[in-house]
C-alpha cells in the first residue's frame, strides 16, 4: 500500500470509480499519479521561481548577472563561492551609485557592496591645514590638534580622525600618501565581529576575588563593536557603523552623558549601550542586563600588582528620589572586567560581548544550522545541555554522557544550547556500531575545560576497546584540553567548527600554557581510525602511522612550542599517518607516512612524506628542506623558476645566496601567529604577491581561501574606475 498524500490533486480528478478499483488492486494507479504529482510540484516550482528572477531581491544568484548585464554593471570577479555574500548588493544600488557618482557616500556603500567588508570613506582634502578665507570659516578645521580633546587623540591616523594634516605628494593609489586635495581613501575592516551570548567569564583569582575577564580561556583580548547598521545611502559611516575595537574614551564619555540623563530624568541617547548594546553584564539569575548607568568604564592595567585596588562604587539620586550604584568597571582594550569596591560577589557572572576575526571557523558563535546533526529516528538519544534553561535535560555534561552510556541506544545526539563553561572531568565510551555527536546550539559558542581530577588541562577520552563502526563527532566547541583516542576504541572522529586550544590553555598574557602538549592524539594500534577536522583551529596532532587516514580542511594546525611537529606520530617527527590537507595553515613542521593530497596549504616549516611516489602537492607552499609528493605549481618553485629566466640560466644552477633572497621574499608572514588574538594567521598586508594570489582560482594560500580577499579587493579597484569622478584618486587601507 501507497502512504496517501496529503496533496494528491492529480489522482483525486479521477473518476470514482477508477480510484474504488484502483484500491482494489493495491492502488498501482496512486502510486504512478503520485510521481506524475511530484513533477507536476516540480514544474510550478520552477513557474515560481521565472517569477522570482525578475527581481533583484529575490532571484537566484545565477540570475545577478543576467540582471547586471541589462543594467550595463561591469563584470566582476565572482565571489559567492566564499558563501559570505554575492554581488547582489551591488547590482541592486547599481542605479543609485549612477545618480550620485562620485560622492563620499556612493564611494563608501560601493565599496560595501562590492567587497563585503564595512567601509568608510574619507575625501582627504578636508584634513588639510590650510589657510582659511573669511566667508568660509571651518572652526573644527584646527592646524594644531587640541591636547585637551583625548577622544580626538585616540583616533589619529584612523578612518575617524578629525586632527589635520600638512599636504603630501606621494601617490594614494600605491596606498603611500593621504593628505592632498584629489585624495580620497576607503578604510576597510576585513575582520568580523561575532557577538557572544552570555557566556561565562573567567575569575582571575582563585578564590573568585571580583576581577574576570571576558574571555572565558583567562586571556586579555580586544572587545570589538557590535556594528549598527546604516539606512541611507547618502550617510558616511561613524565609529558605531563599524566593526572595530571599542576605545576607552567613546565608551566613557557615553555611560557619563548617560548616567546624567538618568539623573536628570530626560530619555538618555545611547549608541553603544541603546537597543543593541556592543557589550552586557548579567548577575545570574536576574531578570536582566546591568543598565548601563551601573556600568563604569576605566583602564584596568596593573590589576597584576598585589597592592591593586578596586575602583570605588558611587551612588546616584534619580528625580523620584530612587537610587542606583555604580557596580561594574569594564575595560574594552584589555577585555577585563572587576567588581567596585564594596559590590558583593554575584552568584554567577555572564557576560555578552564581542570578538572579532577573519573567518566563520572554529568555535565560534555564527550560524551553523546547515552544519547541526539531528537525530536519525524517534528512538535515538537526543538529550540537551543548559545550565540555566530549566526546560534542558542536563545542567553538566558529566550527567549528560553518564546517560548516554546508560541508554544502550546506537546513535546519540548531545546539544549544548548555551555559552557557558563547563569544567568537567569527562570521558566517552562507545561499543561497535554506537555513533555519538556533540554540538553546541546554532549561535552559541560553550567551552569545555576538560579536567583531569580537579586540575585543568585534561583530555577528552574516548574509550570503550571496541571501536568497530564507532564514530564520534564534535561540532562547534571550544575546548581547552585535548581529545585523546584509546586503542581500538573509534573508527571515525569527526571536528567540525571546533577549536582544539593549542596549548591546551591560555595565560593572561595570551602565551599557551602547556605548548609541548599535543590537542588530539590517538593510541596505538587504532588501524581503522579515521580522523577528519573541518573548518576549525587544532594545536599539536600526534597520530600512528598504522591509523587509515588523517583529512583537514579549512583549519589551522598549530604548534606553539618551537622544534616540535605539527603533525607526527610523536614528539620525536615520527611519520603520522596518511594525509590529505586542503586550504590549511600548519605552524609547525609536518613529518607523514604519505601526503595524498596538499592543496592550497601553508607549510611555515618543513613537510616530509616519506612515500613521495603516491600522492600530490598542489597551489602550496613547501619550505626549503621539504620531501613532499609531485609538486605543481608550488612556490616557492615557481618563484625560483622567475628568477632563473630573468637571469637567463635555470633553478638548479642559482647560487645559495641567491635561493636564499627569493626564498626570504617569498617565506609567508602573518599578522598574528598567536592563537587568541583577532588577527591570528591572516597574512600580512606585505606578504609576497605569489602567496596572496597563488591558489587554484587566483585567491591566498591557505586556510583564509574561502574569502577571495584578492578578488574582492580587484573588484573594488575596478569598480572605482567607473564611479570615481575626473581628477580624483582612491586609495585602500584595511584597518583591520
Amino acid at each position: 500500500m501507497v502512504n496517501s498524500s496529503t496533496d494528491e490533486r492529480l489522482y483525486n480528478l479521477l473518476p470514482a470509480i477508477y480510484r474504488v478499483r484502483d484500491a482494489e488492486q493495491g492502488e498501482p494507479l496512486r502510486a504512478l499519479m503520485a510521481v506524475m504529482d511530484q513533477e507536476f510540484q516540480r514544474l510550478e516550482r520552477d513557474m515560481d521561481d521565472l517569477y522570482a528572477d525578475w527581481f533583484i531581491e529575490t532571484c537566484a544568484e545565477w540570475v545577478v548577472p543576467y540582471i547586471g548585464d541589462l543594467l550595463g554593471v561591469r563584470n566582476l570577479h565572482t565571489v559567492d563561492s566564499a558563501g559570505m555574500f554575492s554581488l547582489r548588493a551591488y547590482v541592486a544600488n547599481a542605479l543609485r551609485y549612477r545618480r550620485r557618482k562620485g560622492t563620499a557616500p556612493v564611494l563608501e556603500q560601493l565599496a560595501r557592496d562590492v567587497t563585503g567588508w564595512p567601509a568608510r570613506a574619507v575625501e582627504f582634502f578636508e584634513q588639510l591645514s590650510t589657510n582659511q578665507h573669511l566667508n568660509h570659516v571651518r572652526l573644527h578645521n584646527l592646524s594644531t590638534p587640541d591636547l585637551r580633546q583625548a577622544n580626538d587623540l585616540e583616533r589619529l591616523d584612523g578612518p575617524f580622525e578629525a586632527a589635520t594634516h600638512t599636504a603630501e605628494v606621494r601617490r594614494m593609489a600605491i596606498e603611500r600618501g593621504k593628505y592632498n586635495i584629489p585624495n580620497v581613501g576607503l578604510f576597510l575592516w576585513r575582520l568580523q565581529p561575532y557577538f557572544v551570548t552570555r557566556s561565562t567569564p573567567q575569575p582571575v583569582a582563585d578564590p573568585d576575588d571580583g576581577r574576570y575577564t571576558f574571555s572565558p580561556l583567562g586571556n586579555d583580548a580586544p572587545l570589538f563593536n557590535r556594528p549598527q547598521t546604516e539606512t541611507e545611502i547618502a550617510h558616511l559611516a561613524e565609529e558605531v557603523n563599524a566593526p572595530d575595537r571599542l576605545r576607552r574614551r567613546a565608551l566613557f564619555d557615553e555611560l557619563e552623558a548617560y548616567r546624567a540623563e538618568v539623573i536628570a530624568g530626560t530619555s538618555p541617547d545611547a549608541r553603544y549601550f541603546g537597543k543593541q548594546p556592543a557589550l552586557q553584564i548579567f548577575f545570574v539569575h536576574a531578570d536582566a542586563a546591568l543598565p548601563p548607568e551601573e556600568l563604569v568604564v576605566c583602564d584596568l592595567t596593573g590589576w597584576e600588582d598585589p597592592a591593586w585596588s578596586r575602583p570605588a562604587s558611587q551612588t546616584f539620586l534619580r528625580p523620584d528620589g530612587s537610587s542606583f550604584s555604580t557596580k561594574v568597571a569594564v575595560d574594552p582594550v584589555l577585555g577585563r572586567l572587576a567588581l567596585l569596591d564594596g559590590v558583593p560577589l554575584p552568584e554567577g557572572l555572564e557576560v555578552s560581548y564581542v570578538y572579532g576575526f577573519s573567518s566563520d571557523m572554529g568555535g565560534g558563535p555564527y550560524g551553523r544550522r546547515d552544519a547541526l546533526a539531528v537525530a536519525a529516528s524517534l528512538d535515538a538519544w537526543n538529550k540537551t545541555v543548559d545550565q540555566t534553561d530549566p526546560r534542558a535535560d542536563f545542567t553538566t555534561m558529566a550527567a549528560a554522557l553518564a546517560d548516554w552510556a546508560g541508554s544502550g541506544k546506537d546513535d546519540g545526539v548531545l546539544t549544548i544550547t548555551d555559552s557557558a563553561t563547563y569544567a568537567e572531568d569527562l570521558s566517552v565510551s562507545l561499543r561497535a556500531g554506537q555513533s555519538l555527536v556533540i554540538q553546541a546550539a546554532d549561535g552559541q559558542r560553550p567551552l569545555l575545560r576538560l579536567l583531569d581530577g580537579a586540575s585543568p588541562l585534561g583530555e577528552l577520552s574516548v574509550t570503550g576497546g571496541d571501536g568497530n563502526d564507532a564514530a564520534l563527532t564534535l561540532s562547534g566547541l571550544l575546548v581547552e584540553g585535548a581529545i585523546h583516542v584509546e586503542a581500538d576504541s573509534l573508527e571515525r572522529l569527526n571536528l567540525a567548527h571546533c577549536t582544539l586550544v593549542p596549548g591546551r590553555g591560555l595565560e593572561a598574557d595570551g602565551t599557551p600554557r602547556r605548548p609541548d602538549l599535543p590537542s588530539l592524539a590517538a593510541d596505538e594500534p587504532n588501524a581503522d581510525l579515521r580522523i577528519q577536522v573541518r573548518s576549525s583551529i587544532v594545536g599539536p596532532v600526534r597520530l600512528p602511522e598504522t591509523m587509515t587516514e588523517l583529512q583537514i580542511y579549512d583549519s589551522i594546525v598549530d604548534s606553539p612550542q618551537e622544534g616540535l611537529p605539527a603533525i607526527a606520530a610523536n614528539d620525536g617527527g615520527a611519520p603520522g599517518p596518511k594525509s590529505t590537507l586542503e586550504r590549511v595553515t600548519v605552524f609547525g613542521s609536518v613529518s607523514v607516512r604519505e601526503l595524498a593530497l596538499a592543496s592550497e596549504t601553508l607549510f611555515t616549516e618543513p613537510v616530509v612524506a616519506r612515500r613521495r611516489q603516491s600522492g600530490c602537492t598542489r597551489f602550496s607552499f613547501t619550505p626549503s628542506g621539504s620531501r613532499a609528493p609531485r609538486r605543481y605549481r608550488c612556490q616557492p618553485d615557481l618563484a625560483l623558476e622567475a628568477f632563473a629566466r630573468s637571469r637567463n640560466t635555470t633553478a638548479d644552477k642559482l647560487s645559495d645566496e641567491e635561493r636564499a633572497a627569493v626564498e626570504a621574499r617569498i617565506t609567508p608572514t602573518f599578522t598574528s601567529v598567536h592563537y587568541g588574538e583577532p588577527a591570528y594567521a591572516q597574512l600580512s598586508r606585505t606578504i609576497a604577491g605569489e602567496i596572496r594570489t597563488g591558489a587554484e582560482d587566483g585567491a591566498e594560500m591557505g586556510v583564509f581561501n574561502p574569502l577571495k580577499q584578492p578578488q574582492r579587493e580587484a573588484n573594488l579597484r575596478t569598480a572605482l574606475e567607473e564611479y570615481l569622478r575626473f581628477g580624483l584618486e582612491a586609495g585602500i587601507f584595511y584597518v583591520t
